[in-house]
């Protein structure tokens, strides 16, 4: 499924981005646990905004690519690292370089834990749901917001690398929302697989009712 997004922002509603450059490129060759195998040019930044060390990694053909494939994926060290099933972060990640390796773009690496709450809040937010509540309604009840993230980095990020149109892999809406305030333009929004385990059953129709991410899970 891919989702229109009805073109630009009006030039009025778009905010200034601080300018930033690439810093280093190195190529790094990835082995995912599957055997899955293919190589990224990993880029660091100067100048982020939120001053962290964020990772854009240029997979496939991307300077061939009329708009590159994007998927801005938020580090999840228990479901990317440790293959945790109270998310689909894990499974999200390994499909997202699979589909942008066959198809040239960037899979952007950010440094936002939890939502933008950290490693630690976020494990106090698995315990708060463990007695009952959703994955909003815990980050709340700590005092945090239900999603922190920032996507200004991001687009500083796409615009050092000359990158001002893009195909989204993503089932959120608020990714394509602040990515084109920044000035990006997104041309499509393509969602990923529905990745549902036991586990994750409930955080995954959580966020398909209440941040309308593009899920179709049976049943919901």
């Amino acid at each position: 499924m891919i989702i229109d997004n009805g073109g630009p922002m009006p030039q009025a509603h778009l905010r200034v981005l601080p300018e930033a450059s690439v810093r280093t490129r190195v190529t790094i060759p990835l082995r995912f646990a599957d055997g899955y195998t293919t190589t990224a040019r990993v880029h660091t930044f100067h100048g982020l905004a939120d001053g962290k060390e964020h990772l854009a990694l240029e997979l496939g053909d991307a300077a061939g690519a009329s708009v590159p494939l994007v998927r801005p994926h938020s580090e999840c060290l228990t479901g990317d690292v440790f293959g945790s099933q109270r998310c689909d972060c894990g499974p999200q990640l390994r499909e997202a370089v699979e589909h942008i390796t066959s198809t040239g773009g960037y899979l952007l690496y950010l440094r936002q834990e939890g939502r933008g709450i950290g490693l630690y809040a976020k494990l106090d937010a698995y315990a708060l749901q463990d007695r009952g509540l959703d994955t909003y309604e815990a980050n709340v009840a700590l005092g945090r917001g239900e999603d922190e993230r920032d996507y200004t980095a991001a687009a500083q990020m796409l615009l050092a690398l000359g990158v001002e149109k893009i195909r989204l892999l993503s089932n959120n809406p608020d990714k394509a929302a602040q990515l084109q305030t920044y000035g990006i333009e997104v041309k499509e929004r393509i969602p990923t697989g529905v990745h549902v385990s036991p586990a994750n059953r409930r955080y995954l129709a959580t966020k398909a009712t209440h941040t309308s991410h593009t899920l179709d899970l049976p049943g919901l």
